[in-house]
């Protein structure tokens, strides 16, 4: 790890190293998605993650099956608006156009949701290959694709670009398509515009959630200013997640992010910003047990769950201390909740990157093995550790099933923003 001036050439450098972080980040997490308990990580990958795996069936804690996607395909036929967004992955699905084959009859144990037999717990990602990366991932190529396509970035070319790769079929090979998603087609399919298609984090939750935070802080970078980066990712932010809780990280992360990338010192800066968050009241086991009490987070209340997003600590988040005093067994799931929050997955990540002494592999394969929503705690912690060094491990680059690809869109994306005219 190696700081220098900031300077084009050291930008750029830091900058392609941040976005191969990312990629890196999600695919390695990808096989332990959504396992929240610790000791199944532990069954499923022979001791922990090592490296690129593939999915492994049954998931033991899948819940995909069943999830509800609701179009209004009378109103979307006759707007000429296609709808269809889960094509051969439809099977998994509650829809308003295709019929689920699949029964739940049982609860899970870890979150409470009902789930079906364990032989039909399908992987949330079944189907992908070692180092290939997840629909979220993809979704980062689309963004990057639009601003080499526009020179600069476009929201009206993002957003026609999200609605092709997304109804085109054969575009996508992720089974698991985020609820944010469906929300979002759900609103285009009823005639709303696509830049209001976006749902609220007050109406639904789990829009709230990390796969917000990932593309508008890979826009961000687009300019010098952290300070006009921060106007660019939020308004990218409310084309597909209107969350209170994804604003409130990317205030830390933007900044924090242009940071590392003119080559401040990672332990100051991360534990500088640091101070900034606050965790949340209920977190840890007595979050999960919450939602095992109301028989999943669906049904708790929708003021109570609010509260449960918003009611922050009112001290600053010490990480630094943490890192020095508490294990991972001891702050993994017990002090901080590995859901799909910001609230919680911001602090987790910093903490594992600084318990790691800033270690790329180490601290994302630590990711990977603490379960729940890692992939995109991968994906942006990726960001941030990439940006906190001049060199990667190569062979982690060379695992990623779409290499040569990434590295032309990868470098295509930096040179617009380091040429400085992308906005």
């Amino acid at each position: 790890m190696n700081h220098h001036a900031d300077t084009v050439e050291s930008r750029g450098r830091r900058m392609r190293n941040a976005l191969w972080g990312l990629f890196i980040g999600d695919a390695l997490a990808m096989p332990a998605h959504w396992f929240y308990s610790l000791k199944n990580i532990r069954q499923h990958f022979d001791g922990g993650i090592r490296g690129y795996e593939p999915p492994p069936h049954p998931h033991p804690e899948s819940f995909m099956v069943g999830m509800t996607y609701h179009p209004d395909v009378e109103t979307a036929n006759r707007l000429g608006r296609r709808y269809d967004i889960l094509h051969a992955h439809a099977r998994f699905y509650e829809t308003s156009y295709s019929d689920l084959a699949i029964q739940s009859m049982e609860r899970e144990s870890e979150h409470g949701n009902q789930v079906p037999r364990l032989t039909d717990r399908f992987h949330y990602h079944h189907g992908l290959a070692a180092g290939e990366n997840t629909l979220g991932a993809h979704l980062v190529r689309v963004l990057l694709r639009s601003v080499i396509r526009m020179g600069r970035y476009d929201p009206q070319d993002f957003l026609e670009a999200f609605v092709k790769h997304l109804t085109t079929p054969g575009e996508n090979r992720d089974p698991y398509t985020e609820i944010y998603l469906r929300r979002w087609f759900e609103n285009y399919s009823r005639g709303l515009p696509p830049h209001a298609c976006a749902e609220l984090q007050r109406n639904v939750w789990s829009i709230g959630s990390h796969g917000g935070v990932v593309r508008p802080l890979v826009l961000a970078m687009l300019v010098d200013s952290a300070y006009q980066g921060l106007g660019f990712a939020i308004e990218h932010q409310c084309l597909t997640h209107r969350s209170e809780n994804v604003g409130s990280a990317l205030g830390i992360l933007v900044p924090l992010l242009n940071s590392l990338m003119k080559g401040a010192d990672p332990v100051a800066a991360i534990s500088s910003y640091a101070k900034s968050i606050r965790v949340p009241q209920v977190t840890g086991e007595e979050l999960f047990a919450a939602y095992r009490e109301h028989g999943g987070p669906g049904n708790i209340p929708k003021n109570e769950m609010w509260q449960l997003h918003v009611k922050l600590a009112d001290t600053p988040y010490e990480m630094v201390q943490l890192a020095r005093q508490h294990t991972e067994p001891e702050v993994v799931r017990h002090f901080l909740a590995t859901a799909c929050y910001p609230e919680h997955g911001l602090p987790l990540l910093l903490y594992l990157f600084m318990k790691h002494d800033l270690g790329v592999e180490a601290s994302l394969l630590a990711n990977a093995n603490a379960g729940g929503d890692n992939v995109h705690r991968g994906m942006i912690m990726g960001l941030i550790a990439g940006a906190s060094h001049d060199d990667l491990p190569n062979h982690l680059i060379e695992g990623l099933m779409d290499q040569a690809e990434l590295k032309i869109e990868i470098d295509a994306f930096v040179d617009i923003a380091v040429r400085g005219d992308a906005i």
